[in-house]
């Protein structure tokens, strides 16, 4: 664990804007934990060293996306191998709907500058 409790030092932050589809909605909830199990689970597994994953719900605040997968990355290959591994499966674009990828570097501008960031 690092100083900041990661397992890692992220070198990007990726905000993926998601949108459930109709045929994700139309199965029953246990149906969906099972597909995340079956599918989705191992490649999270298979990429724990190198990349997290945390979900927040948005569908009662936007109308555009319902979810937020925020990715933290070791590095941008990491990041690549997982996305690879996604895009080869129902989650990509047939469950979940890709709206946006908004790639992000954590306190870029204070290393840039040399500085302590910003926090509250």
């Amino acid at each position: 664990m690092t100083r900041s409790g990661k397992p890692f030092d992220s070198a990007l932050t990726v905000f993926m804007l998601v949108r459930t589809t109709t045929e994700w909605l139309g199965f029953p909830v246990e149906k969906r934990f099972e597909l995340f199990r079956e599918t989705f689970t191992p490649i999270l597994k298979a990429h724990a060293a190198d990349v997290t994953l945390r979900f927040f719900d948005i569908e009662f605040y936007s109308a555009r996306v319902t979810d937020l997968w925020m990715w933290d990355a070791r590095d941008h290959q990491s990041y690549q191998l997982l996305v690879e591994a996604i895009r080869e499966t129902p989650f990509w674009d047939r469950y979940f709907e890709i709206v946006d990828i908004l790639p992000g570097i954590e306190n870029a501008y204070a290393t840039h500058y040399g500085r302590e960031p910003i926090t509250a």
